[in-house]
């Protein structure tokens, strides 16, 4: 059994005892086939791989006829959260869409809370990481993301959606205290013309709904130009749909580690995919290669850049203000 960090440089053996209290490799291993056989009555071997982001881990375990993966948490503030996306995945796998359902406990729920611990059950989806040189990859990618929203758009609306997620502030309002944040990155000229893009921009959108929140390349699977699996729901929030498809565009390209850039082709396929499936109002358009913009800037770090963001966000900002004079 391999243990490892998803991001964090951090050694996993003493993240396992300190955050997790396992005393070793072979602790963890009887914990989750124990807790896999008492809430879903299934007998796996020991996990084959562990890895662990923050106080959550996720365990990969073979049971006679299948592989499954049990995630937990240990951060007792994520738990309705976790409930909730658990709640969602399970009704959108029930309408035929590529996510990783959760396998139902033998008390008929979605998600355990059990001493402490939050964990929930999926099969392994097959497939690769989105690749974003791929334009077909793409382009369905964002039919998917479509098809997404408009389920998450109807599905019926819970006390516990209430619990967890709150109302976005007014767009506008989040992007001028951006803008006048002392940790803007932004030259005084790029300040400028950002701010002049957003002074034309039209105040109304649709409604904000409940949006994925964190969609790109590393919680999208493919297997030839299909999508087969969007994977953690655990940041899903409500927002603008072009909001999250926007933000989506630019960190589209993004796995674990060496988070860069793609380029404006790839965010043209992602956008085509998504219109496809769901027709975007002359509003969202207008909005769209702003938040593109937005989003670019955001991600520029302070000092060194090795990844590229301020040249793809200088890039962007050119590339919106021609649109809009246009």
């Amino acid at each position: 059994m391999t243990i490892e960090m998803l991001w964090e440089q951090d050694d996993p053996d003493e993240v396992l005892r300190n955050r997790f209290g396992f005393a070793d490799t072979a602790s963890v291993a009887d914990w989750v086939t124990a807790a896999v056989e008492r809430h879903w009555g299934v007998r796996v071997g020991p996990p084959e791989r562990v890895v662990i982001s923050d106080g959550n881990a996720l365990a990969w375990i073979r049971s006679a006829d299948q592989r499954l993966l049990l995630k937990w948490s240990v951060v007792p503030d994520r738990f309705p959260r976790l409930a909730l996306a658990a709640e969602l995945t399970a009704r959108l796998g029930a309408q035929g869409l590529p996510v990783s359902a959760p396998v139902t406990t033998l008390a008929g729920g979605v998600q355990v809370a059990d001493a402490g611990v939050s964990m929930g059950l999926q099969r392994v989806i097959e497939g690769a990481h989105l690749d974003v040189e791929d334009a077909d990859q793409v382009r369905a990618a964002g039919a998917t993301l479509a098809r997404l929203h408009d389920a998450l758009r109807s599905s019926p609306v819970s006390d516990l959606q209430h619990e967890v997620l709150s109302p976005p502030a007014p767009l506008t309002a989040q992007i001028s205290g951006w803008l006048a944040s002392e940790s803007s990155t932004l030259s005084p000229r790029a300040r400028d013309v950002f701010r002049q893009l957003l002074d034309r921009m039209p105040p109304e959108l649709p409604p904000v709904q409940i949006v994925h929140g964190d969609y790109r390349a590393a919680n999208i699977l493919c297997a030839g130009t299909e999508v087969v699996g969007v994977l953690d729901f655990e940041e899903l929030r409500r927002d603008h749909r072009i909001v999250e498809l926007a933000r989506s565009a630019v960190m589209l390209g993004t796995l674990f580690r060496d988070w860069g850039p793609v380029g404006v082709s790839v965010r043209e396929q992602f956008l085509d995919g998504y219109r496809a499936v769901h027709a975007m109002t002359n509003e969202e358009l207008r909005w769209w290669p702003v938040l593109v913009c937005w989003f670019s800037l955001a991600l520029v770090p302070p000092g060194d850049d090795p990844n590229g963001w301020g040249p793809a966000a200088t890039e962007q900002l050119e590339h919106a203000a021609a649109q809009l004079r246009g």
